[in-house]
């Protein structure tokens, strides 16, 4: 499902005029799975898989696969709905460079929430 995040962000003007000062590394994590989530001006360049090899990344979101399948459903259960929830009942963590996540944060979340109701 990760995989559609370009078509979704990149489809959206709204979304990519949002990020359009965003260019970062991302490495997403769902459970086992990770993904290095390359954006540039707002847009969504690549999302390519990630073996436990080094990776170099700005920032990292790391999440529980069953707390993202939560997330991304279409009616999100509580403590599901937002990033921070999540953070807060542990089943996502971020690392790297924070400060550069949270300039952004508005902008990243609405890039995840971009792929609610495919789970």
């Amino acid at each position: 499902m990760i995989q559609t995040l370009p078509e979704k962000v990149n489809a959206n003007p709204a979304l990519v005029r949002r990020g359009r000062w965003t260019h970062a590394d991302m490495l997403f994590e769902s459970g086992e799975d990770r993904w290095i989530i390359a954006i540039r001006a707002g847009r969504i360049e690549a999302v390519t898989p990630v073996d436990m090899g080094v990776a170099h990344w700005d920032f990292a979101i790391r999440g529980t696969a069953e707390g993202w399948q939560k997330f991304w459903s279409a009616l999100p259960p509580p403590m599901h709905h937002d990033l921070h929830a999540l953070i807060r009942i542990g089943k996502v963590r971020l690392e790297g460079d924070l400060d550069m996540l949270q300039a952004n944060l508005l902008y990243l979340k609405l890039v995840l929430e971009s792929l609610r109701g495919q789970a």
